[in-house]
C-alpha cells in the first residue's frame, strides 16, 4: 500500500499504468517556504547595508585626514594668537601675557577718523578713566580720516605690541597694526562702526582671550 505525497492520508491501491492525481502542496507549507525566503532576502540585503557603510566611512575617514594636512601631507601647525577676536597683533606674534602693562603706563593718542563731532574727547575721557595715559586728542590725520570702516585701527610700534594689545582689547572689532614708531605710545584711531568702549568685564576678558596661549593639537586627535 502506498501513500503518496499530497492525498492526505488517502490510501490508494496501485494497480495497472494508473497512478492517483497528486495535489499541490499545502497552503501551510508555502507560506513557511515564502517567510524563509523573504527573511533571507532582508539578511542579505541588511549585509550589503552594512558593507556600504563602512565603504563610506572609510572615505570620510580619507577625506577628513586629507583636509587636516597641507599639501605636503604634514599636519596644519596650531593657528597663532591674535590681540583681539579678528585683530591680529602688531607684530603678528602672540603677546607674552606678562609683557602686557598697567594702563597706566600706556601713553594713547586719540583720533577721530569720523563725521561725528566730540567722539575723540569722549573716548579719552573713558580711557583715562580706567588708567591710561592721555596723549593727543584730535581729528585723524588726513590719511586716516574717513578711512577706518570697522570700530576702530589701534597703532603701535613694534616695541609697543604688548601696549597695542592692550588698547584693543578696549573695543570690539578694532584691528590692531604696526607703524616705524620707536616708542610705546599708541594711536587709537576712532572709525566709522564705533559706539562705545567694551565695560571693563568685557575688555578684561578679551585681553586674557588675546595673550591666551593657543593649545598645542594632539598627534592622535582630530583636526
Amino acid at each position: 500500500m502506498l501513500t503518496p505525497q499530497g492525498l492526505k492520508g488517502k490510501q490508494y491501491r496501485v494497480t495497472g499504468n494508473a497512478y492517483p492525481r497528486l495535489g499541490r502542496p499545502p497552503k501551510k507549507s508555502r507560506k513557511v517556504i515564502a517567510a524563509l525566503a523573504a527573511l533571507l532576502a532582508l539578511a542579505l540585503i541588511g549585509l550589503g547595508g552594512v558593507q556600504l557603510y563602512d565603504i563610506f566611512r572609510d572615505k570620510d575617514r580619507n577625506a577628513s585626514a586629507q583636509a587636516c594636512a597641507t599639501p605636503s601631507g604634514k599636519p596644519l601647525a596650531a593657528p597663532t594668537a591674535g590681540a583681539t577676536p579678528g585683530a591680529p597683533a602688531a607684530s603678528g606674534a602672540p603677546v607674552d601675557p606678562h609683557a602686557v602693562p598697567q594702563p597706566s603706563a600706556v601713553t594713547v593718542n586719540v583720533y577721530n577718523a569720523t563725521t561725528k563731532a566730540g567722539l575723540a574727547g569722549r573716548t579719552a575721557d573713558e580711557l583715562k578713566k580706567r588708567g591710561f595715559t592721555i596723549g593727543k586728542v584730535g581729528n585723524a590725520p588726513a590719511e586716516l580720516d574717513k578711512k577706518v570702516p570697522g570700530t576702530a585701527q589701534v597703532i603701535a610700534g613694534p616695541t609697543g605690541v604688548a601696549a597695542g594689545t592692550l588698547v584693543g582689547s578696549q573695543i570690539a572689532g578694532a584691528s590692531v597694526t604696526a607703524d616705524a614708531r620707536t616708542d610705546t605710545s599708541v594711536d587709537f584711531v576712532i572709525g566709522d562702526s564705533y559706539n562705545a568702549l567694551l565695560d571693563e568685564t568685557q575688555a578684561a576678558a578679551a585681553l586674557a582671550l588675546a595673550v591666551k596661549p593657543s593649545p598645542t593639537p594632539s598627534a592622535t586627535g582630530s583636526c
